[in-house]
């Protein structure tokens, strides 16, 4: 009896399961032949161009993300050198894909704050208690005396993906160790103190300031600002004075007895060292070396 139901069962299963293969087959066959239809086809260059960059999607190319730079640089190499936190390796690594010549490599970008003010550096006009960012607190009147200064709510701190921006004791600090120059943070600060540059040198001189008020205001609000007062450009071709600020040539920064001379005599000590294992800048309030004798 029990013989004869699983012959019974069996004679009226096997068309089904024979059906239902077959079907299967049929869907394999017409998914294989789309999938080689429809399959695009990568340029091998795309790949390793893309296999060459330091996928971090940080976007400092121009572009959403590596995928897409790759892509973009294959088809046209004059975006070559786009790529900040690969630098000149990677550039040099694209350019042999590409079977290009790299005319010299330039110098990495990185950012450098145009302050230098910690709290007890700056003058404050009240206690600002509201929504901790920077955007919203440039927008309320007199709360820092200094209309140029960091505000030090880390509106920069919050854009790097890498964590190399911090604020120390209200200042806006990077390390260097871990910035890869992709200048996220140049966008997020809503008063425009930070700028990428050249970095021609490991350690980079810079003027860490962005006051336009003239020399008296200026020193009534922050012991560390620029007074626009010329003695570095007086005693280097680097620097510039116009608005009451200075500001160096970085393109042509080299180190220098002149550059070192104008640093040494700023009667604020804000021109200051930065990048890694950058010495401390002078400390506020310290006068200016004295003049050397003859």
């Amino acid at each position: 009896m029990i013989i004869a139901s699983i012959t019974e069962l069996f004679n009226n299963a096997w068309p089904a399961a024979v059906l239902a293969l077959g079907l299967a087959a049929v869907f394999a066959l017409i998914l294989l032949v789309a999938s080689i239809k429809l399959k695009v086809v990568v340029d091998p260059k795309i790949e390793d161009v893309h296999a060459a960059l330091p996928s971090i999607d940080c976007g400092a190319c121009g572009f959403a993300g590596c995928g897409s730079y790759a892509k973009a640089v294959v088809a046209d190499p004059e975006l070559l050198g786009n790529c900040a936190p690969g630098g000149s390796d990677t550039s040099n690594a694209i350019a042999e894909i590409l079977n290009l010549q790299m005319s010299g490599g330039a110098a990495p970008l990185r950012p450098i704050i145009h302050c230098r003010a910690h709290d007890e550096d700056r003058k404050f006009f009240a206690t600002y208690d509201g929504i901790p960012n920077c955007t919203t607190v440039d927008a309320v009147p007199n709360v820092q005396a200094c209309a140029y200064g960091c505000l030090g709510y880390g509106d920069c701190v919050q854009s790097c993906k890498f964590g190399a921006l911090h604020i120390i004791d209200g200042l806006a600090t990077v390390d260097y160790e871990k910035c890869t120059g992709c200048g996220a943070c140049v966008k997020a600060c809503p008063r425009e103190l930070i700028e990428m540059v050249p970095f021609t040198q490991d350690i980079m001189m810079t003027v860490a300031c962005n006051s336009k008020e003239n020399g008296k205001n200026t020193r009534s609000f922050c012991t560390v600002g620029c007074i626009g007062c010329g003695m570095c450009s007086r005693n280097s071709d680097l620097f510039t004075t116009e608005n009451f600020l200075a500001r160096l040539d970085f393109e042509n920064y080299a180190p220098s007895e002149e550059a070192q001379t104008a640093m040494d005599k700023c009667p604020t000590g804000n021109i200051v060292f930065r990048g890694k294992n950058a010495p401390a800048p002078r400390p506020a309030g310290q006068k200016p070396a004295a003049a050397k004798k003859a």
